[in-house]
């Protein structure tokens, strides 16, 4: 009987036949390729490749099912066979050298995190003692999932929505992970708007907020300064905490009135940042690439300059040593673990969609191992880096102010970058200016670096969809609509919502839909065909420590990492501010706006399938779609044939416990 079943998303047409999957294999390879007068689905016998190449059989995607009473039947089985024409299409763009898609790993990955949040998260949960947790979750947490994006994508040549073709009721868990990144892309480029406002500045002789304003109506007393800390601490301000507060970003005492009105310096400020991402991205990756090789080197030649100079200045090295002096007491406090966990998401741009995407331009059989190992490797040292090189200018302020403790003078996330390391700087005898235009361009640079990372993650699901538009014209788009959302941040208010849309659109998001990627690749897709993956296209085996974290170790402590947060969760605040009620419900909807479209997808798919059997559907949701797998035809059709066979030899009638067995060890 004839039926169009659009069994997957593409309304592919379907032939029901008693002929085994094999026999039609045979059929095609053989030249036979004429179809049933009763398949009626539109599909014209030339429209099937008529070479008598093997590789042809595997143009029939076979339905794997993994139920084992089906399997069992005689040989008479009914099975549904996708006869499927491979389109010649065009061919996705690729990295021009493979070192391109290396650098560009470590600009996305080494940023801001690396430079304020790592020093500062490292000193609240126990200096040195913090970095073994770190260590930890990095090798259980952080590097398999890397390693894991990083396949599925390059095996598949698909961005992080498409690559849920995997299992395409949880592609709500990509358009989440989009969803978190338009997000933090838009705020991230005023966090550049901030500091292009301080390089410009950083040319000034004196330095802007080394001295006091009279504009600024408060106590203070000049950066450039050498006093006792403990004779003013209590009745003045440093010019530099005033300059970042009231002449950068005019921050209100609160919000209950409004966000106020743009700052035209940094709504001027802002159009260099997606200027500079504009022209990045304006020939796609092909650019974008060409671009990295500055991106992910230029930062290192500045950290080694500061580093030199840090480790001359007088008290230098009491700083270095507060950092990482380890506090033993705190290593079992489920505070840091979570801190650690937060950390390795933040540092290595894991779960937001971001490497899928540069893996997904890699050739076939680009060694990932390798980059994966190189990226975790250098984004680890670059913190450590980045602490000592902090906390050494930090040590030395706290030196000359006479503080009797270096927590005194640290300040946390941007206060770190822009009030504590700019009032140290302000401190310096020699060439001021070099060294803050240094510092102020490194941070420039590894942020560009994330933000094109980001927005290129924009452009590929665009362009997934659309594919016949630009990329000039996808970039242009993306900068206009970034740059007129960044101007909220550029407010007096702008601070507050940046830091309320980072808990409640990203980390938040980010965290959840973490949990789902995992189950959906390890236990939805499978760790044992994942495997399967990583041989058939790089040609090496699994070994057992990627086996055991992708299928018990990292899903596990995700979870738990999510549910001690949900425990221990708080209305969150902003420098103690409470926000209005309204914003809180405002926060729980921008939430709601990223998790639920998981389920609002696999509703979606469930419904859209044909199958009469709601069972069936239900099945074939997380089934992969005909077309998975490497996008060459040849590849895909000789990847196909190994799925066949490899599920052909499973074991009949198998338990639970086999089943999880065979799915992390098989």
């Amino acid at each position: 009987m004839a039926t169009s079943n659009p069994a997957f998303e593409n309304d592919e047409p379907v032939l029901v036949t008693t002929r085994t999957p094999l026999e039609s294999c045979q059929e095609l390879a053989n030249g036979k390729n004429e179809l049933p007068k009763e398949v009626g689905s539109g599909i014209e016998p030339t429209d099937l490749n008529t070479t008598a190449d093997p590789t042809n059989s595997a143009k029939v995607n076979h339905l794997h099912s993994s139920d084992d009473s089906v399997a069992s039947t005689p040989s008479t089985l009914l099975e549904m066979n996708l006869v499927k024409n491979m389109p010649n299409k065009g061919q996705r763009d690729k990295w021009g050298k493979d070192i391109e898609f290396l650098l560009s790993c470590i600009a996305l990955s080494v940023g801001l995190g690396n430079v304020w949040r790592f020093p500062f998260t490292a000193l609240e949960n126990g200096g040195g003692a913090f970095v073994i947790p770190y260590l930890i979750v990095l090798l259980l947490v952080g590097r398999p999932i890397y390693y894991l994006e990083m396949l599925i994508s390059q095996f598949s040549s698909r961005g992080c929505i498409n690559v849920y073709d995997a299992s395409p009721a949880m592609r709500g868990i990509g358009v989440g992970q989009t969803y978190s990144t338009f997000i933090v892309m838009t705020y991230y480029a005023s966090l550049m708007a901030v500091t292009m406002r301080y390089l410009i500045a950083s040319f000034g002789d004196p330095l802007p907020w080394s001295e006091c304003s009279d504009a600024w109506n408060a106590t203070c007393i000049d950066s450039r300064l050498i006093t006792n800390m403990e004779e003013n601490s209590t009745r003045a301000v440093t010019s530099a905490e005033l300059y970042f507060v009231k002449d950068v970003l005019k921050e209100a005492d609160s919000i209950h009135d409004g966000i106020g009105i743009p700052d035209w310096r940094l709504v001027l400020c802002l159009l260099v940042p997606w200027t500079c991402i504009c022209l990045t991205l304006i020939k796609g990756i092909k650019s974008s690439g060409k671009v990295a090789y500055f991106l992910a080197i230029f930062p290192y030649v500045v950290m080694l300059v500061l580093l030199i100079r840090a480790c001359t200045l007088e008290g230098a090295g009491d700083g270095m040593l507060y950092f990482i002096k380890p506090q033993w007491d705190r290593i079992l406090e489920a505070k840091v673990w979570y801190a650690a966990v937060t950390q390795v998401f933040f540092s290595l741009t894991i779960c937001f969609g971001n490497v899928m995407m540069y893996s997904s331009y890699n050739r076939f059989t680009n060694n990932v191992y390798r980059d994966v190992t190189i990226v975790s490797i250098m984004d680890t040292l670059t913190s450590m880096l980045a602490g000592l090189i902090v906390f050494g200018v930090i040590g030395h302020l706290a030196h000359v102010l006479e503080a009797p403790d270096i927590q005194q003078v640290v300040r946390g996330g941007a206060g770190l970058a822009f009030i504590t390391y700019p009032d140290a700087i302000a401190k310096f005898t020699f060439w001021p200016q070099f060294f803050a235009v240094a510092f102020f361009l490194m941070l420039f640079v590894l942020g560009i670096g994330s933000n094109v990372g980001m927005a290129t993650t924009i452009m590929t699901v665009i362009r997934d969809r659309f594919p016949h538009l630009p990329p000039a014209l996808v970039a242009f788009g993306i900068a206009i609509v970034g740059f007129s959302i960044g101007i909220i941040y550029t407010t007096p208010g702008g601070q507050y919502l940046l830091d309320f849309l980072d808990f409640y659109g990203a980390s938040f998001v980010a965290l959840v839909l973490a949990v789902f990627e995992m189950m959906t690749f390890a236990w939805i897709y499978g760790v044992s065909r994942i495997c399967r993956d990583v041989e058939f296209m790089l040609g090496i085996k699994t070994g057992l420590y990627w086996r055991l974290c992708w299928g018990f170790i990292t899903p596990t402590l995700l979870a738990a990492i999510l549910i001690y947060h949900i425990a221990t969760y708080e209305s969150f605040t902003f420098n103690g501010y409470v926000y209005p009620d309204g914003m809180y419900a405002f926060g729980w909807c921008i939430f709601a706006a990223g998790v639920l479209q998981l389920p609002a997808w696999a509703v979606y798919t469930f419904l859209k399938r044909k199958e009469p059997d709601w069972r069936d559907r239900l099945v074939h949701c997380f089934k992969p779609t005909h077309d998975w797998g490497p996008e060459d035809p040849e590849l895909n059709a000789k990847y196909h044939e190994s799925v066949y066979k490899a599920e052909q030899a499973l074991p009949r009638n198998r338990s639970i416990a086999r089943r999880i067995f065979d799915n992390v060890f098989s």
